[in-house]
């Protein structure tokens, strides 16, 4: 083989797609900014947005200024950031890269599900935003955010120990409800009622002047609270939304859905009850995506850059590339980095085709 064939080959990438709380401040006029080139995947999910008689994400992606109440509301939110995640993934350069898989965290599932080909672009509009849309009424309980790593982003397992002895007495009372809710590598996200959320927030030290920190417009998902969302959402959405992905999918609970063998019934299921109702382990998402498919780079879809973190935690955790601790991963980064932020202008570079 000639030289010019060995340079040319591709270097084989897992793409990872972000939850809801990415789409911030910083954020506002991704679209315009970056997608004004991407016309058709915008008006599918308008026109569909205008006929539930939502405004449109183009719209709310062009305002002068962002607005918490509007930007973080579940319905705007989810398919803001479906947006931004499916045209970043559009831009990614497949003749250096090749999509080996696809994982998200949390909502990120839906749009990983969208990416690896699962929903085609008008069933993943429906699905994505009648999910947003489900606590239009009324939020179902809430989120809290906690740090289980050290300053080294080395799992301390007994502050974990500890957490879980405090659950167990919140939870101990009638009226308070808290439950896991996501495996975040050095953080664990919960899911409760209010007065469960706050009990253990009473219990839980601060830590870095801002943890805990109650996540702002975010439902209980991921925890036995949103059984009736699950419920409804199984009567609002047909199975027949969903085919076989063109991509394996790493879901949640680490379980792989390749393109040959997916039961779509299964996956439906997993889709709008499992996942819904029980933790979400990105954490563990990202050891399979590794481990199984040995990629070159992990590429994270924009809108933001927090998912960068998490990931780079739970690579410590396996001690992926023999990485130890946070000065390691700084290290990798600097020289070849392993995590591509397609959120971060200079990662995005090595990323998109070029202009």
């Amino acid at each position: 083989m000639s030289t010019d064939n060995i340079n040319k080959q591709k270097k084989t990438a897992v793409v990872i797609c972000p939850g809801r709380g990415t789409y911030n401040k910083e954020e506002l006029g991704y679209l315009k900014r970056l997608h004004a080139d991407k016309p058709e995947l915008i008006k599918i999910i308008d026109d569909y947005r205008t006929q539930q008689g939502q405004q449109g994400i183009s719209e709310l992606d062009a305002m002068t200024k962002y607005s918490m109440r509007k930007h973080t509301a579940g319905e705007n939110a989810s398919a803001l950031i479906y947006a931004c995640a499916m045209a970043d993934y559009q831009s990614i350069n497949q003749d250096e890269y090749d999509i080996v898989a696809v994982t998200g965290n949390s909502m990120g599932w839906y749009i990983a599900m969208a990416v690896a080909g699962a929903l085609k672009p008008k069933a993943a509009i429906e699905l994505i935003n009648t999910m947003g849309s489900m606590m239009t009424e009324g939020v179902i309980g809430g989120q809290l955010i906690y740090p289980i790593s050290d300053e080294n982003w080395r799992e301390d397992s007994s502050v974990v120990q500890q957490i879980q002895l405090w659950l167990d007495e919140v939870n101990q009372s009638v009226e308070d409800e808290v439950h896991i809710s996501i495996h975040l590598g050095g953080y664990l996200v919960f899911g409760g009622n209010k007065s469960g959320l706050a009990a253990l927030e009473a219990k839980l030290p601060v830590v870095q002047d801002r943890y805990p920190m109650n996540l702002f417009n975010h439902a209980a998902f991921h925890t036995p609270l949103l059984k009736g969302t699950s419920a409804k959402a199984k009567s609002l959405l047909s199975n027949d939304l969903i085919s076989k992905p063109d991509i394996p999918l790493i879901d949640g609970l680490g379980q792989i859905w390749q393109p040959y063998s997916a039961d779509t019934d299964k996956l439906y299921d997993y889709t709008l009850d499992t996942q819904v109702v029980a933790p979400y382990n990105f954490s563990k998402a990202i050891e399979v995506a590794v481990k199984e498919f040995a990629p070159d780079k992990l590429i994270i879809l924009g809108p933001g850059s927090t998912l960068g973190g998490a990931v780079a935690q739970s690579l410590i955790k396996q001690q992926w590339l023999e990485l130890t601790c946070k000065a390691d991963f700084i290290s990798l980064q600097k020289t070849e980095p392993f995590i591509l932020a397609m959120g971060l202008a200079d990662q995005r570079k090595q990323v998109v085709i070029p202009s």
